[in-house]
């Protein structure tokens, strides 16, 4: 037998780790051209604007802005609401993760389903289901006089209903691999029930719920589409202010100091969940779910799992079956009044061109070209990311979830300034909004991908580059193979997101081509019953198609596709 010498074998070492990198960065390239050109450059671009006179950086309004009252109002509002809405989600949804990660019962999956559906809806529907329930002539005004739309409540439960999923499937994935073992041991040395939970699980959970607590916090922190409707003119977040400095007011130099503002933070965020994940992944020792699952058993067992119930069909159920039941009916009884009247421009708003079920196409196309988008630079950012890395991998990855809390609006504004141009005039280009939706879905895309990809055995990869494979079709034949589940729920989520995108879709849709939620926003905004039953009856169409996508992508999906 004939032994390598350590220096060939450490020049082979070196040359594999070459190509590695090279292959990395190639695999990067297209996701960081599509990020520069199409995100950083025009938020940079509004920012500057805003903070720029004759040349000239004005830093000094920053400090006018942040003295303002009524901005340090928004803040604290905005600070506040998120964590009262994430302590309210915690709450609620904690209890709903034990059930979904220990029980076993008849139609467990079907009901997983249902709790995933408020995730994915457009936040622009989550905002009309709850008007139609706590608003002015909603159920609750109708049967007993109870309006909460002028209060905060109303924010704080549709959020709850929201984010109940983020709570439900982070907690419950790791919940349901714990070892019941150790809980039991615990028990056995003399611990209560209680003691045995809280010095045992709860530690073990503690990086799952501080990322889903994260999660929530940034969701609610930067929410747009429900304060905007539910809010009115006494509640604003920053991001619904950011809007109303941008296009009601003009005023993009307090636009421009909330942005970065609200980019700091988000960046704050970020970090922390990225930290609360690497402990998450490295600090357990988990089984398989199928060992810790079991029948409820005893009274106790059986009511929380009834109560659990009853939440979610109080808490996600009854808000989406009023919207349905309001959007039928109409001025003389139950009927399709309001869905005829979307066939019909007369009855829309000036501003749109083509009567308002145009909309539903419009949001189709565009979905559908936002996914394709999606899967191209979010699949190369996830083959890039497959290795973990030092610094440049940890700041790659963040870099692709900050479309998530970056202000929408100071992105579709900053299209508007910045993409007007030669080689890049696409105001008027059809391909304008599909792009916009794409930063949304990209960092979905490589959170559901991610995690199988680094699931493969990487000596597959490395027995088929020995037989001479190129990096390329080691991906199509060993990599797609294994995650072309996780490729189509990736797909689901994309096109999910794309369709309920509003913060930017509302600043560059042309009145020709509305979106489902611009539309829905326009009808909600002005007077008059028809409007009112209009705006219901497309947020059903879009709650229905959203839905519909995620239940597919349900029936497809499996255990490991992905963080969401």
């Amino acid at each position: 037998m004939v032994l390598a010498r350590p220096e060939v074998t450490g020049r082979a070492k070196r040359a594999r780790g070459s190509r590695g990198t090279a292959t990395r960065l190639a695999l990067m390239a297209l996701p960081l051209a599509f990020f520069a050109l199409f995100f950083a450059y025009p938020v940079a671009a509004i920012v500057g604007r805003g903070l720029k006179d004759g040349g000239q950086w004005q830093l000094g309004r920053a400090g006018e802005v942040l003295s303002d009252p009524d901005v340090l109002h928004v803040l604290w509002f905005t600070v506040w609401q998120a964590a009262a809405s994430t302590g309210l989600t915690l709450l609620i949804a904690l209890p709903g993760a034990y059930v979904f990660a220990r029980f076993e019962f008849p139609g467990k999956k079907l009901l997983r389903s249902v709790v995933a559906v408020p995730f994915v809806l457009p936040t622009v529907v989550v905002g009309s289901a709850f008007l139609a329930l706590v608003g002015r002539g909603g159920v609750l005004d109708d049967l007993w006089g109870v309006r909460l739309d002028t209060s905060v409540w109303a924010i704080l439960l549709a959020h709850v209903f929201f984010n109940y999923a983020v709570v439900v499937r982070t907690v419950s994935g790791l919940w349901g691999q714990l070892d019941p073992r150790q809980e039991e041991a615990a028990r056995v040395l003399g611990a209560s029930r209680w003691g045995a939970w809280r010095r045992v699980t709860l530690p073990a959970l503690g990086p799952a719920v501080a990322a889903a607590a994260l999660m929530v916090f940034l969701f609610t922190f930067t929410s747009f589409g429900v304060v905007q409707i539910l809010g009115g003119p006494t509640f604003s977040t920053l991001e619904v202010e950011i809007y109303r400095q941008t296009a009601d007011f003009l005023d993009l130099p307090t636009a421009a100091v909330l942005t970065l503002l609200q980019f700091a933070a988000v960046l704050a965020l970020l970090g922390l969940h990225a930290w609360t994940v690497r402990r998450r992944e490295a600090t357990l020792t988990l089984v398989d779910p199928a060992q810790t699952v079991r029948r409820p058993r005893g009274a106790g067992q059986w009511a929380l799992l009834w109560g659990t119930l009853v939440v979610i069909v109080l808490l996600l159920v009854v808000p989406l079956a009023v919207l349905i039941e309001r959007s039928f009916a109409g001025p003389d009884g139950y009927g399709f009044t309001f869905y005829r009247a979307l066939q019909s421009a007369a009855s829309m708003d000036s501003t749109f061109a083509v009567a308002p079920l145009n909309a539903l196409w419009n949001s189709l196309a565009y979905g559908a070209a936002a996914t394709l988008i999606a899967l191209v630079v979010g699949g190369l950012a996830a083959a890039a990311l497959t290795k973990r890395g030092g610094r440049l991998v940890r700041g790659f990855d963040a870099l692709l979830m900050l479309p998530l809390g970056v202000s929408a609006v100071t992105v579709g504004f900053g299209f508007l300034i910045t993409l007007d141009e030669p080689p890049l005039d696409l105001r008027s280009s059809w391909w304008l909004v599909p792009l916009a939706q794409a930063l949304v879905g990209v960092p979905f895309v490589v959170r559901t991908m991610l995690p199988v990809l680094r699931a493969v055995d990487e000596r597959l990869r490395e027995a088929a580059a020995v037989l001479g494979a190129s990096p390329w079709r080691v991906w199509r034949e060993v990599d797609l193979p294994l995650v072309r589940r996780a490729l189509l729920v990736a797909a689901g989520f994309a096109f999910a997101v794309s369709l309920g995108e509003f913060g930017a879709t509302v600043f560059i849709a042309r009145p020709d081509h509305p979106t489902l939620p611009v539309a829905v926003a326009r009808l909600l905004g002005r007077a008059g019953e028809l409007n009112y039953g209009q705006a219901m009856a497309l947020s059903t169409i879009l709650m229905v198609v959203c839905a519909g996508a995620l239940l597919a992508l349900e029936r497809i999906r499996t255990d490991q596709a992905g963080e969401f």
